[in-house]
């Protein structure tokens, strides 16, 4: 937890001046959380999985996971990194039986997700002062 909580805070705290007090919360406890790292064994990317009652309280279902604070290490970015990420937590909501995944995406990386099947949806909205779109991709099966 410590290392996914570094990098949350050198991309989202240090690099996006998101304040610590809305960057961690009450979601972190209950939520898995997946790390990435190097062959040193160094944090380079993390992100998160709500499901059940806090991912209805995100989505509006317990069916539909949210991945939340996915950040990549500004060292390991274009590396593939946050693409093994977000398949790591699609693997694990769709091994919870959810039949899709929502985030809310920063708009500069729509296309990011977008190369990766999520769809985006509704208008855009402000988080931590930082534009923002909805997106969602079902997961195989549903």
């Amino acid at each position: 937890m410590a290392a996914c909580f570094a990098v949350r805070t050198e991309v989202f705290v240090v690099e996006q001046a998101v304040p610590p007090s809305i960057e961690y919360d009450a979601y972190d406890a209950d939520a898995v959380h997946v790390l990435a790292v190097g062959p040193d064994g160094a944090p380079l990317g993390t992100g998160r999985l709500l499901h059940g009652a806090a991912a209805l309280a995100k989505t509006g279902s317990q069916e539909v996971g949210s991945l939340g604070r996915l950040a990549v290490t500004a060292a390991a970015r274009g590396l593939g990194v946050g693409v093994a990420l977000v398949r790591a937590i699609e693997a694990e909501a769709a091994g919870r039986g959810l039949t899709a995944v929502d985030l809310g995406a920063q708009t500069h990386a729509l296309g990011f997700y977008e190369r990766l099947g999520y769809t985006a949806y509704g208008p855009e909205f402000q988080d931590a002062g930082i534009p923002h779109r909805a997106m969602r991709r079902p997961l195989a099966g549903s």
